[in-house]
């Protein structure tokens, strides 16, 4: 017979380290952000970035519009933009804002900490994918070069961000992932996601709440002015057309199937079934991912759904013998096949 005191007491630890882990930080994170912005350093830094990638997108951006996305008054930007220039970092052609070779170089130089940060935020940390973004925001500003490059030799090198972005290498080159737009595809053709845009914030959060990420396949079914409908393994999903316009990815041949998604999600298990592991999901990344295997959580592994909190989540799984509770979206990453074996 299942203890339940057991689930409780799991299901009332995990509660209260949550609580003591992650409400702290919140508010001294808040408190830091707003310290940060009043720094002339990270304004500049920010600006930057958004000069760069406003003239990556062959536009060449405004002081009004610079001083839009910093939050500034008409006054406030005039004299960072009179720094930045008097420092080589920008020239003004007839309004519009363009980087120097300098400036370029030092934009460079945060994007590669950025993207740095937040390829080891999802390999290293048990940050969420929806604080990648924001965390590394505030780190970009505090890594220096070396400290960068020692980063990146820690991580082995990579290439891209966890949201498919390049990432720069210290000299400033980069591998380009290409892609189109999702909605540029037809009704049965297939590709591959190479890259999903993180801002702003509350459409990545609900691009990644459908399950998508660099590398998924899909196969387009449906689309229309309003949207598009596609297969991703064995799920039928629907974006909206601003949501879409987020995703980029690469077209592929054909005659190349979308692996199917063997099994169903550990969460569908009721107290009492069974189940027999299948895989853990590409989406579970880093120190999350081998918490699982640690908790034994590995192919033909049998679980045991035992209890749910009155809540309905977390459930308390039977896993070698120990009990384990976990949250509806943990268990949502572990695939499982029934099983008939007696407990």
């Amino acid at each position: 017979m299942p203890n339940p005191f057991e689930a409780l007491i799991v299901g009332l630890l995990l509660i209260g380290l949550g609580l003591i882990l992650f409400w702290p930080q919140q508010g001294l994170i808040s408190t830091w952000r707003k310290l940060q912005q009043k720094s002339p350093k990270v304004l500049g830094e920010d600006a930057l970035k958004f000069i760069f990638e406003t003239n990556a997108r062959g536009h060449n951006p405004t002081l009004q519009e610079v001083a839009g996305i910093l939050g500034l008054n008409g006054p406030q930007a005039e004299r960072l933009m009179q720094a930045m220039q008097d420092q080589d970092f920008i020239r003004v052609e007839e309004g519009a804002l363009q980087l120097t070779q300098e400036g370029e170089r030092y934009a460079l130089r945060v994007i590669r900490a950025h993207r740095l940060w937040e390829r080891y935020l999802a390999e290293e940390s048990g940050y969420q994918a929806a604080e990648w973004h924001t965390q590394a925001e505030l780190y970009e500003h505090r890594l220096s070069p070396e400290e960068a490059n020692s980063l990146s030799a820690r991580l082995g090198h990579p290439t891209h961000d966890p949201h498919g972005d390049p990432i720069p290498t210290h000299s400033g080159e980069w591998v380009d992932p290409g892609g189109i737009a999702l909605a540029s595809l037809a009704p049965g053709e297939t590709a591959r996601i190479t890259h999903i845009e993180d801002e702003p914030e509350c459409v990545y959060d609900q691009l990644i709440a459908q399950g998508l990420y660099p590398g998924l396949e899909i196969q387009i079914l449906e689309k229309s002015t309003q949207g598009i409908r596609f297969q991703a393994s064995r799920t039928e999903l629907a974006l909206a057309s601003l949501p879409a316009a987020n995703v980029s990815v690469i077209p592929i041949p054909h005659k190349i199937e979308i692996e199917a998604q063997v099994g169903d999600p550990l969460s569908v298990l009721r107290p009492g079934e069974r189940g027999r592991v299948v895989s853990i999901s590409p989406r579970c990344h880093g120190p999350e991912r081998r918490r699982l295997m640690d908790l034994g959580i590995l192919p033909d592994t049998l679980i045991t759904a035992e209890i749910k909190s009155p809540s309905g989540d977390p459930t308390a799984y039977r896993i070698r013998g120990a009990l384990i509770a976990l949250r509806k979206d943990q268990a949502s990453l572990i695939r499982i096949q029934p099983a008939h074996e007696q407990a």
